[in-house]
């Protein structure tokens, strides 16, 4: 098992790795598209645009736009004052500065960590777990969001949501483009091209979602274990978490409306799928281990 340190590089390794590896997926694409148009450059151009434009806002925005999709707000101390305190508690102890501290609206028992380093994170929380969980098991899912944020997982993870929503947006710009048209076609054949456009944009769009699936899956579930033990080691109470994945796994069918396939990764617990009702394929796809996994983990640490 890696230590701290080696996590840490190893996120920022891999941060650059998924915008390096998206840039050429993009500009693979461009010049595909110029090549069937007849080397009309406006395709190429417009990929690299927009796989320069995603990889800068993947960087520097993509903890707003992780809020922003979640519906969260942020709250102080008046608003939840165990929360907060609990987040400035463990970040004392996990010696980071203090993330900004979210809420989202929902029954659901969820939470995530995001933001490019510990110094510009935040922590948003469903109003189920407030609501439903006891302290010892809110210190658990705080402590396993705050390990995220220290090992810098929330800067990978957030990269890949919003390079991974810039993708499924290009193979629908694809698909639109087979039925649509638009740019110069090549002279020769322009029919056969216009036919090969429209069968390659119905495959990105079918394969879009597994695209954007194997992107996230890239980053290793293994960084679910590492936070769910980096909580333990931050509160001294391994139970608490123990208590909380429990209680998230009793209240899977609560539904978090605010979720979709390019963030579901950043949570403490896949919110589109179910451990008891998941078919086989949804969980073979699942970004996060199966909940008893983890559990029987915690137990064994104890």
């Amino acid at each position: 098992m890696l230590n701290v340190y080696e996590q840490i590089d190893a996120n920022k390794r891999k941060s650059w790795l998924v915008i390096a590896v998206f840039v050429a997926f993009m500009g693979a694409f461009g010049y595909f598209f110029s090549y069937i148009y007849g080397y009309d450059w406006s395709f190429m151009a417009f990929a690299i645009l927009l796989s320069a434009v995603g990889s800068w806002v993947s960087y520097y925005n993509s903890d707003s736009i992780a809020l922003s999709l979640a519906h969260a707000v942020p709250v102080t101390h008046k608003d939840a004052p165990a929360y907060v305190n609990i987040v400035e508690n463990l970040s004392h102890v996990a010696q980071i500065p203090t993330p900004k501290t979210y809420v989202i609206e929902s029954p659901a028992l969820n939470a995530f960590a995001t933001g490019r380093d510990p110094e510009h994170a935040a922590i948003a929380i469903t109003r189920g777990c407030l609501e439903t969980m006891t302290r010892t098991e809110l210190e658990g899912v705080i402590g396993h969001e705050l390990t995220h944020v220290k090992n810098y997982d929330t800067r990978l993870m957030a990269i890949v949501a919003v390079l991974a929503g810039s993708i499924a947006m290009a193979m629908n710009w694809a698909w639109r483009l087979s039925w649509f048209g638009g740019g110069r076609r090549r002279s020769d054949g322009e029919g056969g091209a216009n036919g090969i456009i429209m069968l390659i944009g119905l495959v990105l769009v079918i394969l879009a979602p597994i695209i954007a699936a194997l992107i996230q899956m890239a980053i290793s579930r293994r960084r679910e274990y590492y936070a769910d033990a980096g909580s333990a080691m931050l509160t001294r109470q391994p139970s608490g978490l123990i208590g909380a994945l429990k209680k998230i796994a009793a209240h899977e069918d609560i539904p978090l409306e605010t979720a979709n396939t390019a963030t579901a990764h950043m949570y403490i617990d896949n919110p589109l799928t179910t451990e008891t009702h998941g078919s086989w394929m949804a969980n073979m796809f699942s970004t996060h281990p199966p909940i008893a996994d983890r559990i029987k983990a915690l137990e064994q640490s104890m």
